[in-house]
C-alpha cells in the first residue's frame, strides 16, 4: 500500500489513536488527561512496564492487548503493534496506546505516531512524567543543584532492540554535563563504565541505580563509578532501572528519607 492509498483508507477511521505516557509507575503521577481516556477507551493496548494501578485505571468495558516489550520476551514486535494500532482505529472511536513514561522519551513514540500519519489515522501525544526525572527524584537526588550540577543528559544505555553497536559518543557524554541519566543502562553497565573512565571520569564519581522508581516496591543501589559493577553482580541488582552519574548523587543521603509515598 502506499502513502497515498493509506491516507485515503484512513479516512474511513471510525476513531483516534491517543499515544498516552503512564508515568513511571506511581498513578499519582498519572496525568489527569491520560486518566480521562482510559477510562472512557474502547481499546487500550498497553506496555510492560506500565504498573498495575494504572492498569486499572481502564475502562473495563474496554479491549485490553498486552503489547509489552522486556528484554527477550515480546508479546507484539513493533510492526505488529502499530498495525494493530491502525486496525483498531477502523473499529473503535477512542484507541490508547499506553506507555510508560514519556511516549516521546525512549519509548518509540515517534516512530509510532510517524506511522500512523502516514496511514491516514488521526493520533494525538499525550504526555508522561519520564521516569528518568521521577526515580532519581523519589530516590532523593535533584538532577539539578546551584551547588553541584547546572546541566543534564539523559542517554540510552541501549541503542536498538537485540544489538548494541558504541555510537553513543560516551567521549562527549562524559564532558558534556554534570549529571548523565541513563535509561535502559543495566544490562550494558559494565560497557559504560569502562567507556566513561576512559574518557575521564574519575573512579570516585557517585552513583546511583534506581529500579522501579516511584513505586512501592522501589530500591536504590548507590555507589562509585569504579566499583559499581561489582556491587551491581553482588546485590544481584537487575533492570529495570534508571542509573544517575554525578556529584547530584551525593544528596541522596540527606533528602531520601523526604520521599514521596507511592499513590
Amino acid at each position: 500500500m502506499n502513502r497515498q492509498d493509506a491516507k485515503s483508507e484512513g479516512r474511513a477511521c471510525l476513531g483516534k489513536v491517543y499515544l498516552v505516557g503512564a508515568g513511571p509507575g506511581d498513578p499519582g503521577l498519572m496525568t489527569l488527561k491520560g486518566k480521562g481516556l482510559l477510562e472512557c477507551a474502547d481499546v487500550v493496548i498497553y506496555d510492560a512496564l506500565v504498573s498495575p494501578a494504572i492498569l486499572a485505571m481502564i475502562n473495563p468495558m474496554a479491549q485490553k492487548i498486552d503489547a509489552g516489550k522486556r528484554r527477550g520476551r515480546h508479546s507484539l514486535i513493533q510492526e505488529e503493534t502499530t498495525q494493530l494500532l491502525i486496525e483498531k482505529a477502523q473499529e473503535y472511536a477512542i484507541v490508547v496506546r499506553l506507555k510508560g513514561g514519556d511516549p516521546f522519551v525512549f519509548g518509540r513514540g515517534g516512530e509510532e505516531m510517524e506511522e500512523l500519519v502516514n496511514a491516514g489515522v488521526p493520533v494525538e501525544v499525550v504526555p508522561g512524567i519520564t521516569s528518568g526525572i521521577a526515580a532519581p527524584a523519589y530516590a532523593g537526588i535533584p538532577l539539578t543543584h546551584r551547588l553541584y550540577s547546572s546541566s543534564v543528559t539523559f542517554v540510552t544505555g541501549h541503542e536498538a532492540a537485540g544489538k548494541y553497536r558504541p555510537k553513543v559518543n560516551w567521549q562527549a557524554i562524559a564532558h558534556g554535563s554534570e549529571t548523565i541519566v541513563i535509561y535502559m543502562g543495566i544490562h550494558n553497565l559494565p560497557y559504560i563504565v569502562q567507556q566513561l573512565t576512559i574518557a575521564g571520569l574519575s573512579q570516585e564519581t557517585p552513583i546511583a541505580l534506581v529500579r522501579w522508581g516511584t513505586r512501592a516496591d522501589q530500591e536504590e543501589l548507590i555507589g562509585k563509578l569504579g566499583t559499581i559493577v561489582e556491587q551491581v553482580e553482588k546485590a544481584g541488582f537487575g533492570a529495570p532501572a534508571i542509573v544517575v552519574i554525578g556529584a547530584v548523587v551525593n544528596m541522596h543521603e540527606m533528602l531520601s528519607g523526604c520521599r514521596p509515598v507511592s499513590s
